[in-house]
């Protein structure tokens, strides 16, 4: 007796649809706003709990995957631009005396990631929230970018954020190579944005045998080259002994190069270092790097934002341009005060009356490669300068950080000896005695 087969049954599962939805920032309104509350970088809200982000495999912008495909074939083709030669990063760091969020500057600085500007291969975002590090990465051009999208409308609050827009000159168009890098060190988040050349970290000149005349790289067993980064630290005092507890997880010189302040930092100091130690260990390590790059052909352009925690922001500049092109590579600097005024952004026309946001208590440092308003007065940091900031204020010398070592800003770790008591400190850099009066040390 033959049985009758029953018909397959397709079941139509029909998806509830994502509450998650996403303003156009080629034309932002002309008040931002969240939950009918108008948001900007220097509101003192609570802080913005955010909702998923829509997982990259949900994006439905065809056009943005087929551009983010060209240039990536562009980035791996044996033949390069000029426009690509000559150009290079952007950088982006914020600082601030309370918690604030980073839309209004971020909306401007993002848009130079393939609308008004040519850094189109990736961009990345770290800000502080406590202790912690938050974290987000994008190989997608930051002016198509869904999650860049959502971050400019969705404001987070932080005292301390670093962000960088990417043109890729060395490591292909991958996540691994989009900055801001982040490692441990002592218990600390730290993270790390680069803009600029540095040829002593290219990997094609140190990823070779020490001792080879020939300069022929040593394989691993899957036929690449096996990479030692090059050691830093005679200029403050520590050896090359081999170790490397650091290291590059792309290709790109600007982690090979954080790796490498990192690696020295840690044979240096074996306690936690106070603010003006660490201030002038980087100096040095710095000044080693550029000295060290000059032996190689080209410019040395060496740019970075390293941040120390929720509260510490380094930036240094050793600005150039490439030869051949105009583009001046820097860093620029300025700090939003009472009385605060109006700003306007360079890139989109966006303006914001901070004046009607803010309170007494606000104070925010902002930096980047370019300035990102049109109508505020800038200051560019001088060649060679390492700049601390701390309450979105600049700190120049060493002894002008423990002002914030006073405010219990210093670097904080649970698994690190702290270092001898400030006073040790204090005598060494010789500080007036009324500077430190009446204070805990």
């Amino acid at each position: 007796m033959k049985m009758k087969m029953k018909p397959l049954i397709t079941l139509l599962i029909t998806l509830p649809s994502l509450s998650l939805s996403f303003q156009s920032t080629s034309s932002p309104p002309s008040t931002p706003t969240l939950n009918n509350q108008p948001c900007c970088d220097s509101l003192l809200s609570q802080r913005y709990h955010h909702p998923p982000i829509i997982p990259t495999f949900q994006r439905k912008k065809c056009q943005q995957k087929q551009h983010h495909d060209l240039l990536r074939n562009q980035q791996t083709s044996t033949t390069t631009t000029t426009s690509t030669q000559l150009s290079m990063c952007q950088l982006l760091g914020m600082n601030c005396a309370e918690l604030t969020d980073f839309t209004f500057s971020f909306r401007g600085f993002a848009r130079r990631g393939g609308a008004t500007d040519v850094h189109s291969h990736g961009w990345g975002l770290c800000f502080y929230d406590g202790r912690g590090l938050r974290a987000f990465h994008d190989p997608d051009p930051a002016a198509e970018s869904m999650l860049a999208e959502f971050l400019q409308n969705h404001p987070v609050k932080t005292l301390n954020m670093v962000s960088h827009i990417r043109y890729a000159t060395r490591g292909e168009v991958l996540l691994e190579n989009v900055h801001p890098f982040q490692r441990e060190m002592w218990g600390i988040s730290f993270c790390f944005a680069h803009n600029g050349d540095v040829t002593s970290f290219d990997r094609s000149r140190f990823a070779t045998k020490n001792d080879d005349p020939n300069n022929i790289p040593k394989m691993n067993k899957t036929n690449n080259p096996i990479v030692k980064i090059p050691w830093i630290g005679r200029s403050i005092g520590v050896q090359d002994t081999g170790e490397r507890p650091y290291n590059p997880i792309g290709a790109t010189d600007s982690e090979a190069m954080f790796c490498a302040i990192l690696n020295a930092l840690r044979a240096r100091f074996d306690t936690l270092p106070s603010l003006p130690k660490l201030h002038s260990a980087v100096q040095s390590l710095c000044n080693e790097i550029t000295e060290l790059d000059s032996a190689y052909e080209g410019t040395t352009i060496l740019n970075f934002l390293l941040g120390c925690g929720p509260h510490i922001q380094f930036a240094y500049s050793w600005p150039g341009s490439r030869e051949g092109s105009s583009v001046w590579n820097g860093l620029y600097y300025l700090v939003r005060e009472p009385p605060f005024h109006s700003a306007h952004l360079s890139d989109i026309d966006y303006s914001i009356n901070f004046a009607t946001r803010t309170t007494e208590d606000d104070r925010i440092a902002i930096i980047a490669t370019a300035p990102l308003t049109d109508d505020e007065d800038w200051v560019e940091i001088n060649r060679g300068e390492l700049l601390m900031f701390d309450d979105g204020l600049p700190h120049l010398a060493p002894e002008e950080c423990y002002e914030a070592e006073l405010k219990d800003h210093g670097l904080e770790s649970d698994v690190m000896a702290v270092t001898p008591t400030l006073e040790i400190d204090v005598r060494r850099y010789k500080l007036r005695k009324e500077f430190y009066q009446g204070s805990a040390i």
